[in-house]
């Protein structure tokens, strides 16, 4: 309530959808095709403030967190700009969210990094983009006794099946998931 005309937000979302901590992680991970940053007035909320400005952001199949997050930060910083210019003219207009649609990203916890390859191929890709290039995703590899943590920044959906975690082609990196596959790159 202390500035004279009111706290703006850039949040890395359309909302009300993924409100919270991790709306670029999250947005990934559920395979969304779309995203966009939205300028809003803060209130007590969690992200509940009405939007001011909001523009799409196209999710590509491959696309890191990293990658959309350097994209979303060039247009929240313009869309910023805009929302500023606006609100000194007065002309900055606000709608409240819709009640309809609300999700929430959570923060990622540390639990989450691991890779589960009984899940299904495309849901173990989102995993991986969505974690990187922070904090990353992982999985465990080598023979009992020795296995290793490896970190893996990057992957494709592949061609081939069999047992979740069966390598089905060593020189490729193509391992196989709960359904299909996935080539870790």
């Amino acid at each position: 309530a202390i500035p004279r005309l009111g706290c703006l937000n850039i949040h890395a979302s359309l909302l009300p959808r993924w409100r919270g901590a991790a709306p670029i992680q999250r947005a990934i991970e559920a395979g969304d095709r779309e995203t966009g940053i939205t300028i809003m007035q803060m209130d007590e909320g969690l992200d509940t403030g009405p939007v001011c400005l909001a523009e799409r952001i196209g999710i590509g199949p491959d696309m890191t967190a990293g990658e959309l997050h350097d994209q979303m930060m060039i247009v929240g910083a313009g869309l910023m700009v805009r929302a500023l210019a606006a609100l000194e003219r007065g002309s900055l207009t606000e709608t409240p969210q819709s009640p309809v649609g609300v999700t929430y990203a959570a923060k990622i916890d540390k639990a989450e990094t691991r890779i589960d390859l009984t899940r299904p191929a495309r849901e173990v890709h989102n995993h991986i983009r969505g974690l990187s290039p922070f904090p990353g995703a992982w999985l465990e590899a080598g023979p009992p006794g020795k296995r290793e943590r490896i970190k893996v920044l990057r992957a494709t959906l592949a061609e081939g099946r069999g047992a979740p975690c069966e390598v089905l082609d060593a020189s490729a990196l193509t391992i196989a998931c709960g359904a299909a596959a996935v080539r870790l790159l």
